[in-house]
């Protein structure tokens, strides 16, 4: 019976691998152990970004809201506890998105938060 070894399996491994790093720097797009260590590095911080864009984005949305709160001579912890108290659903990427492009809409959304403040 032949001796079975693990050759097919380990170069379709290492090249599925070096495959996904073609195109880094130097050694790491090209030899398997750099390209491996670089890799699994790079999925780390893929990871951990996917959710600090979260974070990002609802910041940017909040001081959106609070520059275009403030021109009505309102915060932004006031706005948003008026438009809670006058039972208005909307999250900050819609308020933002209002401040940004209709600013009409959004004035109409401060004073009924003044109203219930």
């Amino acid at each position: 019976m032949p001796r079975a070894t693990s050759s097919p399996a380990r170069r379709r491994r290492h090249n599925r691998l070096l495959k996904e790093v073609k195109g880094y720097w130097g050694a790491r797009g090209r030899l398997y152990k750099r390209g491996r260590e670089t890799l699994e590095r790079a999925l780390v911080f893929a990871y951990r970004d996917r959710r600090v864009r979260k974070r990002d984005f609802r910041r940017l949305w909040i001081v959106r809201i609070n520059a275009a709160a403030r021109i009505h001579s309102l915060s932004y912890s006031q706005l948003m506890r008026g438009l809670k108290s006058a039972r208005v659903d909307l999250n900050r990427k819609i308020l933002a998105d209002l401040a940004v492009q209709d600013s009409a809409a959004f004035a109409r959304l401060v004073t009924l938060a003044k109203e219930h403040l």
